[in-house]
């Protein structure tokens, strides 16, 4: 939501998701294509199944990142927060776009492991994006109170029900 020159994100996240990045796909590689040890669910599923919602999964996280990382960069010393595109429908939509990727990988082969690997890759993300929003709120206050009201977190369809979160600090809201 801030460029990285504005200091907003998770000093480790972007390491951590490189990190993260990497061991899945070797997980995930290893698994699918060579060991095979846990994709025996794939033979249930037939691939002419799998594999268009996999491609759609990863249209859509594509989308997301691209509109989500094309206004990210806000101009030197400007105080801007993010509410409109992408960042109307979700709090978090490049990190959204990427448990979408990685959704996509495990549902194109059934991957047990990678599954297993992404159980812990999604509480990463969630993770630094809460880091994200204490740094938010302490930059934009009230602003970012009603955004955040307004918007959900991680799933699009899934707005807040009552104002009553408008008045509550990060560390105290729900985890919607």
């Amino acid at each position: 939501m801030l460029s990285h020159n504005r200091s907003g994100e998770h000093p480790h996240g972007d390491r951590g998701q490189i990190i993260l990045l990497a061991v899945f796909l070797c997980i995930w590689i290893g698994d699918s294509f060579i060991l095979r040890f846990s994709t025996f669910p794939a033979k249930a599923v037939p691939v002419w199944v799998r594999l268009p919602l996999a491609g759609f999964l990863f249209f859509t996280a594509g989308y997301l990142v691209s509109r989500s990382h094309g206004v990210l960069h806000i101009p030197e010393g400007g105080k801007s927060l993010m509410t409109s595109g992408v960042y109307s429908l979700v709090r978090h939509p490049m990190y959204l776009g990427a448990w979408l990727a990685y959704i996509g990988f495990v549902l194109s082969t059934l991957s047990l492991a990678s599954l297993a690997l992404l159980a812990a890759i999604i509480p990463f993300y969630d993770y630094i994006a809460g880091y994200e929003e204490r740094v938010l709120y302490r930059l934009f206050g009230r602003e970012y109170a009603n955004y955040k009201a307004r918007v959900p977190k991680w799933i699009p369809w899934l707005r807040k029900s009552t104002a009553s979160s408008v008045h509550r600090r990060p560390d105290q809201a729900s985890n919607t």
